[in-house]
């Protein structure tokens, strides 16, 4: 009877340890932390469970690392921990923080590159960006990196970015249908970002990408030179482009520049510039590779933002002079 009744009393205080052991862990699992201000927590790439309770635990985010590492297989049905930069509200309790890192909630970091800049000129905007590690001095190739708005966490690499921007790229590049190509004055993808670069800074207005792209496959097809003054400005800035408010020259074009010779100088030189002259959008690529079926030669601007269009020099003329007025009655 004795010995019954010591086996039932030890079967009663273990079953009693385990489920205060359950209990505390629960406990411990809802109590919030110590932390009385918001803070930024980065869980790298690699990291392991035990390493993240670890890194929690010692960063005074969570009380204990058990109860995370245990409730990390249960919660949200035991969903993976996710690497990322993460804002963890004051007093949040281990399911809080389980809660935002099993679900993703990173902090939204971001940067934009738009459509049309140098590669000299990203270089800028990157080595401007807050939180990123790592100075750029090196330029990438001209039209080597996808415009696009990218996110990044807190201590990311500035060159990682630059790398994911050039996958980016080659990556949309690839997708592309080279079929395309039979029907185009071009022989390769390489000539497509050159004329889309072009485009890309001769318009600011997506809807007229295709009818640029088609003045220009048009001219090409007649052997007619480009004679677009975005590529004149590059051989002479290198894509340095000033930012005073007056023009990537810092002051107008003139008559003088168009007349000096150099690589990319498409009025004294036939064909394409040897590289683009910008990181063009998907938009303007699609365009070259898609442009639009017209008898268009030229074109200039007609004071509203986009631009006037003509088949012949006299009409081109016309324009021209109506384009004088608006600007003569602007200044």
């Amino acid at each position: 009877m004795k010995i019954l009744f010591s086996f039932v009393s030890l079967a009663f205080l273990t079953i009693l340890g385990v489920a205060l052991t359950i209990g505390g862990i629960a406990v411990l699992f809802i109590v919030p932390a110590p932390i009385e201000q918001v803070t930024d927590i980065h869980i790298k790439r690699g990291m392991g469970t035990m390493d993240i309770a670890a890194m929690l635990e010692r960063e005074d985010i969570i009380i204990n690392r058990y109860p995370f590492i245990i409730g990390s297989k249960v919660k949200n049905l035991g969903k993976p921990l996710q690497a990322g930069e993460y804002e963890i509200p004051e007093n949040a309790s281990i399911a809080t923080v389980l809660d935002i890192i099993q679900n993703g909630e990173t902090i939204n970091r971001k940067f934009t590159i738009p459509e049309g800049r140098t590669s000299w000129e990203i270089v800028q905007i990157l080595n401007n960006v807050e939180n990123l590690k790592g100075s750029l001095e090196d330029i990438p190739p001209e039209g080597s990196l996808m415009p696009d708005t990218y996110f990044y966490s807190k201590g990311d690499y500035r060159i990682e970015k630059i790398a994911r921007m050039q996958d980016a790229m080659n990556k949309y590049l690839d997708e592309q249908n080279n079929k395309a190509l039979e029907n185009l004055p071009l022989e390769t993808m390489e000539e497509v970002l050159i004329l889309a670069s072009i485009v890309e800074k001769e318009t600011a207005v997506p809807s007229e990408y295709a009818k640029v792209a088609g003045v220009f496959i048009n001219r090409l097809k007649r052997n007619m030179p480009l004679q677009t003054d975005p590529t004149v400005i590059y051989g002479i800035t290198k894509g340095q482009h000033a930012d005073n408010g007056k023009g990537p020259l810092g002051r107008r074009l003139l008559t003088k520049d168009l007349k000096k010779d150099t690589p990319y100088n498409t009025y004294t030189r036939s064909g394409l510039p040897p590289t683009p002259i910008a990181n063009p959008g998907r938009a303007a690529i699609d365009a070259v590779l898609n442009p639009a079926k017209h008898n268009y030669l030229y074109f200039v601007a007609d004071g509203s933002g986009g631009h006037a269009f003509a088949e012949n020099l006299k009409q081109h003329n016309i324009n021209v002079a109506k384009w004088r007025k608006i600007r003569a009655s602007q200044q």
